[in-house]
């Protein structure tokens, strides 16, 4: 009895292990290059469904594991390969008590310096760092900006840290009651790029942008790309970082003609230490080489809207409308 109990555990934790997934999407490959950075057999997997509006992914390499916003329920979750989806943290973007529309969840994730989680927060309209360890999440948060010339931002989307330990965020109309320009809360008149020096000074970088969104820097931080979520301009803009300015703006790439009728727009990105880009946009998951040439897309049903790397950048975890992703994309 014992050798069988032992050999059903064993047949039983070889199962969970080798957990399947339903696959999603297909790989179109425009360029030769991208096969050194995608497997022609890989595989996006849905990994976890159930959500209005999945956003900014984040995959915790210390801890294992993955988390990610649902801007309407102003919830993060937390997925891991043995727990699944579970809630992480709730209220994550709006902890006032007042009834009030729109997104008003978390939406971007990212750690700083020190490992402490960053939230891009639409339903109190700041920049903020949550007080408590991974480990022990609280909806507890230390703001980091939510003004800027005396007037409030709007609702943060998305966000990241250069080496010097600054923050750089987009700040668009989403997660304002009204969702757009003409929302009455609004206190500026554009949606901006700021950046938040070290003293806690704001600094506004960029104001000419109509949907400032995804945002990420270049190997050596010279070179910055910004994702505009307008469908009149669905377009990556690349800029030259001087100090507090971003210069020499231009169009890094276009989705407009290429995405019409496809589901999305541009949004979240990342970019991986040889300077590839990863981002979504109109159809799904698009591959640029550093100086914007496409490579090829991951096409998904449904609008994605942000995606996070593993540490070895193997892998990649796509939020993708009411579901999330796991793209293996090589061994």
């Amino acid at each position: 009895m014992k050798i069988l109990f032992a050999g059903l555990l064993l047949l039983s934790t070889a199962c969970m292990a080798q957990e399947t997934y339903p696959t999603i999407g297909t790989m179109e490959y425009t360029d030769s290059a991208l096969t050194k950075l995608v497997s022609r057999d890989a595989k996006a997997e849905i990994i976890a469904t159930g959500f209005r509006w999945s956003e900014g992914p984040l995959w915790v390499e210390k801890n294992g594991m993955l988390l990610f916003s649902d801007v309407p329920t102003n919830t993060v979750y937390k997925w891991t390969p043995a727990g699944g989806k579970e809630v992480y943290l709730k209220p994550s973007g709006y902890t006032g008590t007042a009834e009030r529309g729109g997104e008003m969840g978390s939406n971007g994730l990212i750690l700083d310096r020190e490992g402490r989680l960053v939230l891009s927060q639409h339903g109190d309209r700041r920049m903020a760092r949550m007080d408590a360890p991974l480990h022990q999440p609280q909806a507890k948060f230390v703001t980091l900006a939510d003004k800027h010339g005396g007037k409030r931002i709007s609702s943060p989307n998305d966000a990241c840290y250069n080496s010097a330990g600054e923050l750089f965020f987009t700040d668009p109309p989403y997660g304002l009651p009204g969702r757009g320009d003409n929302d009455p809360t609004k206190e500026t008149t554009w949606n901006g790029v700021y950046k938040v020096k070290k003293n806690g000074d704001v600094v506004l970088l960029v104001d000419s942008l109509t949907r400032p969104n995804g945002i990420a820097f270049f190997p050596g931080e010279k070179r910055v790309l910004i994702a505009n979520s307008d469908p009149q301009k669905p377009n990556w803009y690349v800029y030259d970082v001087q100090g507090d300015k971003l210069v020499n703006g231009k169009i890094f790439f276009s989705a407009a003609g290429a995405g019409r009728g496809m589901p999305g727009l541009p949004d979240g990105l990342k970019i991986d230490k040889r300077g590839n880009v990863y981002a979504t946009g109109p159809g799904g998951v698009y591959f640029f080489n550093s100086e914007g040439k496409k490579l090829g897309m991951l096409k998904v049903p449904g609008p994605t809207s942000n995606v996070s790397l593993s540490a070895d950048e193997k892998t990649m975890y796509i939020t993708n409308s009411n579901q999330v992703l796991r793209f293996q994309m090589s061994k």
